[in-house]
């Protein structure tokens, strides 16, 4: 052992001599290159590279920030200063590693500047560093530099008087920016819009480094801090005066007709509202959606309209749970995850009693979900860690859709009444990519010359399938009556690049296609299903997601006067009838504002400025100032947390740290709930003479009962990540 380090000193002193000071920074610089691709590959799981070119990106993206750093130290002239420096700097970012292997090893998630700022998260997550996350590997990350320390105590390393010389540490400052510009342009040809959009923490180490990733997140965390602790209770009155001029009175002929009922969402991935009553070769795509949309319990909305950023699913959730808009770039789950909400989940738990879930077969880490749920208030997180998601059992973002309705039950059964849930489904997402196995053989989808076009159709029928599965086992267990179901589209399937091919196959004319036809394209699903009532219409109302919460909230009979939200009950008849895009656009009955131009939706044709009707020019003036002035008290709202300093009657202030999502955590938990409570337990399970309601459940899936066990797992990728498209 001793002459293996005897000879591998031997090599590294002819190659870098550590004598010199360039030679002694390249040293720490190869050492703590090394100790950082041990951590990718022995502590976070090689960070989900999928190919070779995003193997090649993780294996140089620590190279450009440790050039920086190191190079920075170069400029120390004193002699002991610089030595004293380069080894705390060194020292500095081991434990900053070190800290996110042992807090990745429990968390599977990288500290960010707010959890390293509060100390009881940081000892929570890291579980006080205890002996159990304790890894074979952790001497590793730290023998470089106690051989370094020691090797200069014995002076085998020699400290050079000579400083490093201005030109020598610019030119190495300028590689260190050079390599990590060029870093940046890989991670792009790979991950378009990494940088605007945040879609994971995960996401940015893998392309980025984990350096990178620290100082954008301190960046970050500055930038928000200074603008919040610049806020003041004061800068929430206007929000407060256009909430309550904006304010749209329920219905009272809709007011209170769910009360008491569990709430279903079901969050139809990318499906678009094209797809409703769609034939392909004479046969219908989605025909138990269709049977749903026509259906005599089902209140259905034509002109329903998604109306994300950057964000995209994240922007759509947070819209359902909180009826304020999105940021302008990026997504506010990633970044604003620690403000204060009053999310749906908090509000029908402390108003009504409810019991508050999500499912989603994805990792829980996905666009911040594990920390902005907590912030939301659901009590529980059904994520990839509580399923069987080996091998074909999953598609590129998750568990298959037919798979987690049916794998759900044993969590959902056992979940106190009333309960309000969400669904996040995940097959129907680009590429639309699915095993010839899970489609169905008495179904053809279109022959156009776009296979994601093609395919979009095959994830959408499989889609259907899944929700008629998971509806008939809802009818078996006694849940449907008891229940009212939303369904809604989050945002495009099909980007507006493929959308002329696809306008022969919804009965439009491609050579006429504009931007208005793209517009008008954004319209996605929006159902509400309450069983039982003969309420069903199809209700042309305009409106987008940024109007459910506040629609739900009175079907359930809870007053909205009490909180800030931007959004309008869609069957209120004060409702206004602007749909408002994240990028200023907006689309009203008449007309629709995209792309620059005014364009009557009657006769799809834009409107020539220089010609317009005054009155209609001072309409179109008027109604951008609205747009404007909306998106913009919302964004105030996030950007200075000012919902901190507002205290609605009756809702008590969400504590993230109230919420543990692990698996042992939930099921212990769900058990005791059910066991204590005993006769009254008003959970499915408890009901069902503590026995499992599973057996009703009746699925195709194919992967259910696969003899095959040498599939190996496959690695989970964004839901939202269509290489921006």
């Amino acid at each position: 052992m001793v002459l293996a380090l005897n000879n591998f000193w031997k090599w590294l002193l002819k190659r870098f001599n550590p004598n010199s000071r360039i030679g002694f920074l390249w040293l720490l610089t190869l050492f703590f290159w090394a100790k950082t691709l041990l951590a990718y590959f022995a502590d976070f799981g090689g960070l989900g590279v999928a190919d070779p070119f995003q193997f090649f990106i993780m294996i140089i993206n620590p190279i450009a920030m440790i050039v920086i750093i190191f190079a920075l130290i170069s400029f120390v002239k004193p002699k002991l200063p610089f030595y004293i420096t380069a080894i705390a700097v060194d020292a500095v970012l081991t434990l900053l590693l070190y800290i996110n292997c042992i807090y990745y090893r429990e968390m599977t998630s990288f500290v960010s500047i707010n959890v390293m700022l509060g100390y009881s998260k940081v000892n929570q997550g890291l579980g006080g560093a205890s002996i159990a996350l304790m890894r074979f590997q952790d001497p590793l990350y730290w023998l470089d530099l106690i051989l370094i320390v020691v090797f200069l105590l014995l002076k085998k390393i020699r400290m050079q008087e000579k400083a490093i010389t201005k030109h020598q540490s610019v030119l190495a400052l300028s590689l260190g920016i050079l390599i990590l510009f060029f870093n940046l342009f890989l991670a792009d040809c790979s991950r378009p819009q990494l940088l605007t959009r945040g879609f994971d923490d995960t996401y940015y180490v893998k392309y980025m480094g984990l350096n990178f990733y620290t100082a954008q997140d301190a960046f970050s965390t500055i930038q928000i801090n200074t603008l919040r602790n610049s806020a003041k209770p004061s800068d929430l009155n206007q929000v407060q005066t256009f909430i309550k001029s904006h304010y749209a009175k329920p219905n009272k002929k809709y007011y209170g007709i769910a009360k008491g009922k569990n709430v279903i969402i079901i969050h139809l991935e990318s499906f678009q509202q094209f797809g409703i009553d769609q034939k392909i070769n004479g046969q219908e795509v989605t025909p138990f959606l269709n049977s749903l949309y026509h259906g005599q319990d089902t209140i259905s909305f034509s002109n329903f309209f998604h109306e994300v950023g950057q964000g995209k699913t994240s922007d759509a959730e947070n819209m359902l749970e909180t009826s304020t808009f999105g940021l302008p770039s990026g997504s506010l789950f990633t970044k604003y995850s620690s403000n204060t909400f009053e999310a749906m989940p908090a509000i029908v738990n402390q108003r009504l009693g409810y019991s508050t879930a999500v499912f989603h077969g994805n990792t829980a880490s996905f666009w911040n979900r594990n920390v902005m749920y907590k912030s939301l208030g659901y009590q529980h997180f059904f994520d990839a860690s509580f399923y069987d998601v080996s091998g074909q059992k999953s598609e590129s973002w998750g568990l298959k859709d037919k798979l987690l309705f049916k794998d759900s039950i044993p969590y959902l059964e056992k979940l106190q009444q009333p309960f309000y849930v969400k669904y996040l489904t995940v097959t129907n997402h680009y590429p639309f990519a699915l095993d010839t196995v899970d489609q169905d053989p008495n179904f053809k989808t279109t022959s156009t010359d776009d296979p994601i076009i093609n395919n979009y159709f095959v994830t959408n029928h499989y889609l259907d399938q899944s929700i008629k599965e998971f509806y008939t086992y809802l009818a078996k267990a006694g849940l449907l009556k008891n229940s009212i179901i939303v369904l809604y589209g989050d945002h495009f399937g099909i980007s507006n690049s493929e959308n002329k091919t696809l306008a022969s196959v919804i009965g439009k004319d491609p050579t006429t296609w504009n931007a208005n036809d793209d517009a008008q394209l954004q319209r996605v699903p929006f159902m509400i299903d309450i069983p039982g009532s003969k309420l069903g219409h199809i209700d042309p109302t305009y409106g987008g997601e940024i109007d459910v919460l506040p629609t739900l909230e009175h079907l359930l009979g809870i007053s909205t006067k009490r909180y800030i939200q931007f959004g309008q009950d869609l069957l209120s008849k004060q409702h206004k009838q602007l749909v408002i895009f994240r990028n200023q656009d907006f689309v009203t009955p008449k007309y629709t504002y995209t792309a620059g131009k005014l364009w009557n939706n009657q006769t799809d044709q834009a409107i020539d400025s220089s010609t317009m009707l005054k009155s209609l020019a001072d309409k179109l003036s008027k109604w951008q100032k609205e747009v404007s002035n909306e998106l913009n008290l919302s964004d105030e709202l996030t950007y200075k947390d000012l919902l901190r300093f507002y205290k609605p009657k009756d809702f008590k202030t969400i504590n993230p740290k109230n919420y543990d999502y692990g698996v042992v955590a939930t099921n212990s938990f769900l058990n005791a709930e059910n066991k204590k409570l005993g006769l009254k337990s008003t959970s499915l399970w408890s009901k069902n003479g503590d026995k499992t309601t599973s057996g009703l459940y009746k699925t195709d899936a194919p992967e259910q009962n696969d003899p095959r066990k040498d599939w190996g797992r496959i690695q989970f990728r964004n839901p939202d990540d269509i290489s921006g498209k």
